[in-house]
């Protein structure tokens, strides 16, 4: 009978239905999942009826198939937290966590609003990462692309007026001149060269040596490594506040806060004060003792500490964080505007002499 019903297109189907479920969601796909479900459980609607009116009605074809999964098994008997454990991968700990406590003390539509808030924040802070670095990536490749129209189509154009001169042409024109040379009759090594240095792109981020060397550089760059470094803070301070709202152990917090951090070099520090936290150190010193956590925070999170009001000054301390982001993408932002004009002006001029060079030259002789 088992073997029967596996072979029915109705089982394929589910089999095939969970193994793209399987697939990690992407944070906008988590945010409209969270808040939809939030919103029809503080209605007063059942988590499956809920759960079946976004399998039916959800705009995004992820959030469907999540919604069919899940109401499947938790009708099977499973709990809601139980459910969503089963797809770390899609949800992630740090969400799986947060809903266990959350059910456990029968605050899940709370939990789910805290939730929100926090994906709503990490999304923030990727959007504003992302716009910062996105003005200088768009100037980098019009710079190539400029570069190329010039060596293929421009300096060939002049290339039998300078053949034309008796002396020799300066070096950086001769050397435009056969870079131009090379590339149009090589021409297929430039797409060979553009997909070469994004495979090494992808490469050293995902290559756990390679990525723990760029941790390190990154974290060593005036500016950049502010907006590093106080991004995964804002990330782990965040979740570290959230969790401990919903009553998770503060060593468990800790460990989820470790989690949303990007950077080798702070996620090694950070677990080290996880382990002098499991010895009996108070968060704070634990903290101080890495020597990278801002000495703001740290003062608040001691604070919290000694008052018993732990959770409003982590959340006091989200604020401070934010704003001090804020701070350091709008200077990141004022000063990328004239390095990147700097740069296109360096090297229009490097262009202009390689080609105005040889007129010179035979305009003195």
């Amino acid at each position: 009978l088992v073997r029967n019903f596996k072979e029915t297109e109705e089982y394929k189907r589910y089999m095939d239905l969970k193994k793209r479920v399987k697939e990690d969601a992407s944070l906008k796909e988590k945010i409209d999942f969270i808040s939809t479900l939030q919103i029809l459980l503080q209605s007063g609607i059942p988590a499956v009826e809920s759960l079946m009116f976004m399998e039916q009605e959800a705009a995004r074809k992820k959030i469907r198939d999540m919604s069919k999964i899940l109401k499947t098994q938790i009708m099977a008997g499973s709990t809601f937290a139980d459910t969503l454990a089963r797809y770390p991968q899609v949800f992630g700990y740090i969400f799986i966590g947060l809903i266990k406590a959350g059910e456990e003390a029968g605050e899940l539509e709370k939990t789910l609003g805290r939730i929100n808030e926090l994906l709503t924040k990490q999304e923030n802070i990727k959007s504003k990462v992302i716009g910062t670095l996105m003005y200088p990536m768009f100037v980098i490749i019009l710079a190539f692309l400029i570069i190329l129209v010039m060596l293929i189509f421009v300096f060939p154009a002049f290339k039998e007026m300078f053949e034309q001169q008796d002396k020799a042409l300066p070096f950086i024109t001769q050397m435009m001149i056969d870079a131009g040379d090379y590339l149009k009759e090589y021409w297929y090594t430039i797409p060979v060269f553009i997909v070469a240095f994004i495979a090494f792109c992808i490469i050293t981020v995902r290559w756990q040596p390679a990525k723990n060397i760029l941790d390190k550089i990154v974290l060593k760059i005036p500016l950049l490594n502010n907006l590093i470094m106080y991004s995964n803070y804002s990330n782990f301070l965040s979740v570290l506040s959230v969790s401990y709202d919903a009553g998770i152990p503060i060593l468990d917090c800790l460990h989820l806060g470790v989690i949303t951090l990007t950077n080798n070099v702070l996620k090694n520090k950070m677990s080290g004060a996880i382990v002098k936290v499991q010895q009996g150190l108070q968060v704070s010193q634990a903290l101080k003792a890495t020597k990278v956590v801002p000495r703001m925070l740290l003062f608040m999170i001691s604070t919290g500490e000694q008052s018993g009001r732990l959770g409003d000054m982590l959340e006091k301390g989200v604020n401070f964080l934010d704003k001090t982001l804020d701070g350091i993408i709008d200077t990141m932002t004022k000063m990328i505007e004239p390095i990147m004009l700097l740069v296109i002006g360096s090297i229009v001029l490097v262009m202009a002499l390689a080609l105005y060079l040889p007129l010179f030259q035979s305009y003195m002789s």
